[in-house]
């Protein structure tokens, strides 16, 4: 098991928490409300690889976003490379807020 690996579990800091806050900043109200209610339950326990996951998930556009939160589409659906461990248990934990 190598450093990075053991650093994935490491809570993120105050600074970048700070900036993934601000890179989750989107332009559709859903996806707003849904971050903020994700950032309300998690911000003090999030993990660096969960941090890492929820920074890949807002590479997708609103609607895809959106989508995957109520349910209508899976990960598998999209060709973004979001298919993987990490991704699905951020993405389970924003729809627990919704």
């Amino acid at each position: 098991m190598g450093a990075d690996s053991l650093d994935a579990d490491l809570p993120i800091g105050e600074r970048a928490l700070s900036r993934l806050r601000w890179r989750c900043r989107r332009g559709m109200l859903e996806n707003d409300l849904f971050l903020q209610r994700f950032f309300d339950r998690y911000a003090d326990s999030l993990t660096q690889q969960q941090a890492s996951a929820l920074a890949d998930l807002m590479d997708l556009s609103d609607p895809d976003l959106l989508d995957l939160q109520l349910g209508r589409k899976l990960l598998s659906q999209l060709d973004a490379g979001l298919d993987r461990d990490d991704v699905i248990e951020v993405l389970q934990m924003l729809r627990e807020n919704r």
